[in-house]
């Protein structure tokens, strides 16, 4: 208070002297002085008289001195509003997202919801406020870009003896702010080791291949799976939300020979199925012309088999009937055989000895029609089958047809008939 009066110092030259009275030679003031001249400033304060000059025997006006009274009654007022202002610091507001964690004397009291609430000041209750909502993330093997990357995280050991670097992250999310709070010292530190321990157990329970191509999916939510195992078992109050796989990839130091391991197994995999495309338009068609022979074979065997069941059916029909009529019977077998022979040849049978109208034969006709049978079919006829053509002259000495008469067929015919009868 000495520094601020601005008396101190001062020395001044007037006739009543400075520092209420004192002769410029007296020196700095002494502390009955001062506290005066606190008590004075104090009641003009708070409204009282005398405020502005200190209470002097000499100077009935200066106005009373501050008496220990009125010093009471300030100093509960004040008092007042100490405990006014200690009791207003108890109050404290919650979000829609929050929770509040009441603490008395460092022990807990109570979850509080959300809106305005009050507690018992400090020292006597404390309160924490947590956010139960709000998705939290946790990195392992990088820091905020996949370049930072963090080694003595990522890299991990695989089931086939290989090194991998894996980046991850772990979203989550907080149940119980009680948990949360009291039974773990550093929950966040325990989500990340837990993550760590977590993904490090399905990579070395996993096939290198498997973990960098086949199955990144599956190791994320096996990860995801175990990791909430563990944290119940630690009860922290905290659920896995979502586990992403950020990279997965060898280490630098072999990256360029693992890269051209995977273009060799693509070039494995391309030449594969290369081949298995070609066998799968080979082999159809083989199994189909297999199966077409077989058919034609099987038809084959069938119309030679009934052809043959037909052919002895007929004989044994025939039988009987040339038992009954021999010559009959020769006759007509004869005349179908030979009607059979020469449908399939392009001979033109003629009598020369009869007399008869001139016959206009298409020859070339005969011949188109006859061709392509008889190229087939020519070399299976009997020798005995065919007859010789004979070509005459009309009488008048024309070169035209001549006209149909007798064949050698009916000469042989009727010797048939004439042994027949010589048999009887």
């Amino acid at each position: 208070m000495s520094l601020n009066d601005p008396q101190w110092g001062n020395q001044g030259n007037n006739s009543q002297g400075n520092n209420n009275g004192r002769k410029p030679d007296q020196g700095p003031p002494d502390l009955e002085e001062l506290w005066r001249d606190f008590n004075r400033r104090l009641a003009g304060l708070f409204g009282g008289k005398g405020g502005g000059k200190p209470n002097n025997p000499n100077n009935p006006g200066s106005g009373p001195d501050f008496s220990p009274r009125f010093l009471g009654s300030s100093v509960g007022l004040i008092l007042v509003l100490l405990v006014l202002a200690w009791l207003a610091s108890g109050f404290y507001i919650v979000d829609a997202s929050q929770r509040g964690v009441v603490l008395r004397f460092g022990k807990f009291q109570e979850v509080t919801e959300p809106g305005l609430r009050w507690r018992l000041p400090y020292p006597i209750e404390s309160h924490e406020v947590v956010n139960l909502t709000g998705v939290r993330t946790v990195e392992v093997g990088y820091r905020g870009s996949e370049k930072n990357k963090v080694l003595n995280e990522s890299l991990m050991l695989t089931d086939d003896e290989n090194i991998i670097n894996i980046q991850f992250a772990v979203q989550y999310y907080l149940k119980d702010p009680v948990d949360y709070l009291f039974n773990n010292r550093h929950a966040d530190e325990t989500v990340m080791q837990a993550a760590e321990t977590a993904i490090r157990e399905v990579v070395g329970k996993s096939q290198m291949d498997y973990v960098l191509y086949e199955g990144r999916e599956q190791v994320a939510s096996h990860a995801a799976k175990l990791m909430q195992d563990i944290l119940d078992r630690y009860k922290t109050g905290i659920v896995i939300s979502k586990v992403t796989m950020q990279n997965a990839q060898p280490p630098e130091q072999v990256q360029a020979a693992f890269d051209d391991a995977v273009k060799a197994g693509q070039d494995r995999e391309r030449q594969k199925n290369e081949g298995q495309a070609y066998a799968n338009d080979v082999i159809p068609k083989a199994r189909g012309t297999a199966a077409r022979l077989t058919q034609e074979a099987q038809g084959y065997r069938q119309r030679i088999i009934a052809t043959a069941e037909g052919d002895a059916a007929r004989f044994k029909q025939i039988l009987p009937e040339y038992a009954k009529a021999p010559q009959v019977t020769r006759e007509r077998m004869y005349l179908e055989t030979m009607q059979q022979v020469l449908s399939n040849t392009s001979k033109v049978m003629v009598d020369a000895k009869g007399q008869g109208k001139l016959l206009y034969l298409p020859l070339d006709k005969l011949m188109q029609a006859a061709g392509a049978p008889n190229a087939n079919n020519g070399a299976n006829a009997a020798p005995g089958t065919e007859a010789n053509a004979r070509s005459t002259t009309s009488p008048a000495g024309g070169n035209g047809a001549a006209p149909v008469g007798r064949s050698d067929d009916q000469h042989s015919r009727e010797g048939l008939r004439s042994r027949d009868r010589d048999g009887r």
